[in-house]
């Protein structure tokens, strides 16, 4: 299908009223987005998305959906500003059938849809007793990660499909929360990052995915398909590169199955580009890119060669659960997404400070008491103009990265359910 007519099929086969998204958010939960572009380009990459959605089948009741997303572009725009305006229906679309499934939360999923929950006799001689009742110990909220996991699959397929009619540029990281029947969904394909601050405790909700954060995972795939190095890289890692006066003697090493190190002896292969090359955010799949998981950048290739790399890349999220109703909440409880234009200079532990201080100092029932605290973290990763360029706290160097932040109160959460 088109990709402007599956839009247009995704919106109306969810049922999804579109006018006044943004006033809808304000009333129903005063989140805040504050968006700064990087001064070493004319273009933000950075692209947001936040709505109130309502999941139903053609008939029946339904339920209430409360979405954001933050999606940081690379190598162009195009990914990322797909992503912000078709992930959301996806994600509708895996979750229309488990309507009836979700709203009885008293009955666990039956294992084949159209089986009565009440008898899981039904199907009981093409089933073992084992399989039986790992079917039926499967909660609800699995279905929910399930759903959000297939739609990032679902999304990453259809910009592989429609990236040539329509010029969808490079790839982008995905950081997406769902608010769905209680509990939030955090899910996290790249390097952005979501932390939850609860009366001033920092809770990590997300993990970033890099080179280094993934190295076995990539060196096993390079062990299991070396055509994939095109001939030119090696899977193994060395402390350095390796020089051919190096050749017979013996260095340390470290394999797809090794966590620690040990020592080979070079051989002739020893001398092709590593796999993964530096360290930090200097960090390179095949000298390249600095992220593993994402979406799009279908046609991304190692420089002056005719190797892929998306093969090496994933677009499978990690997806955290949040239960809101296992905890009270007060006004100055939130949930911090960001890209990593603020993570790249500011810790867990300074931007939970910075908002724990900020919060208290505004009038609890100012609607824009989080849109400030948003823009205050902005204004603090960016720092001032000096002479020897932009400085944050102690004369650190500020960010020179897109800078997209997400405030979102938890206090509200309670109020929704």
């Amino acid at each position: 299908m088109a990709f402007l007519g599956r839009v247009r099929a995704v919106k109306a086969h969810v049922s999804l009223n579109t006018a006044s998204i943004e006033s809808k958010l304000v009333c129903l939960w005063k989140d805040s987005c504050v968006e700064s572009g990087k001064w070493k380009s004319t273009h933000n990459e950075d692209q947001a998305s936040c709505e109130v959605l309502f999941v139903k089948k053609k008939t029946g009741d339904g339920i209430n959906l409360y979405y954001w997303s933050l999606f940081d572009g690379h190598a162009g725009s195009g990914a990322a500003v797909v992503a912000s305006k078709l992930l959301q229906h996806h994600i509708l679309e895996q979750l229309q059938e488990l309507v009836d499934i979700l709203r009885n939360s008293a009955v666990l999923p039956p294992t084949c849809l159209g089986e009565e929950p009440e008898h899981p006799a039904a199907n009981s001689r093409t089933l073992t007793r084992a399989a039986s009742l790992r079917g039926g110990k499967i909660p609800h909220e699995c279905l929910i990660i399930g759903a959000i996991e297939s739609a990032f699959k679902e999304m990453d397929l259809q910009i592989e499909r429609e990236r040539t009619v329509y010029n969808i540029s490079g790839g982008c990281t995905a950081l997406v929360v769902v608010y769905l029947l209680g509990k939030l969904y955090v899910a996290n394909a790249g390097d952005s990052r979501a932390i939850i601050i609860r009366n001033g405790e920092v809770i990590p909700m997300s993990s970033e995915f890099t080179p280094e954060t993934e190295r076995q995972r990539l060196q096993y795939l390079a062990y299991m398909q070396p055509h994939l190095l095109g001939n030119e890289f090696t899977h193994l890692e060395f402390p350095r590169r390796v020089q051919r006066k190096e050749v017979g003697k013996r260095m340390l090493y470290r394999d797809f199955n090794m966590t620690g190190w040990a020592y080979k002896t070079i051989e002739e292969d020893d001398l092709k580009f590593p796999l993964i090359y530096g360290e930090g955010k200097k960090a390179r799949v095949m000298a390249t890119i600095g992220v593993t998981r994402g979406l799009g950048d279908h046609d991304l290739k190692v420089h002056d060669s005719n190797i892929y790399i998306k093969p090496f890349l994933s677009s499978s999220p990690e997806v955290r659960v949040y239960d809101l109703l296992q905890y009270e909440h007060g006004p100055d409880d939130v949930l911090i997404l960001a890209t990593d234009g603020l993570w790249d200079v500011l810790l867990n532990e300074e931007v939970a400070e910075a908002v724990t201080n900020f919060l208290p100092n505004c009038d609890p029932d100012d609607p824009h008491r989080y849109t400030l605290a948003a823009q205050d973290l902005v204004m603090r990763a960016r720092g001032v103009l000096k002479d020897r360029g932009w400085r944050i706290s102690n004369d650190r160097l500020g960010s020179g990265d897109d800078i997209s932040v997400y405030v979102i109160p938890l206090i509200h959460g309670n109020k929704q359910s």
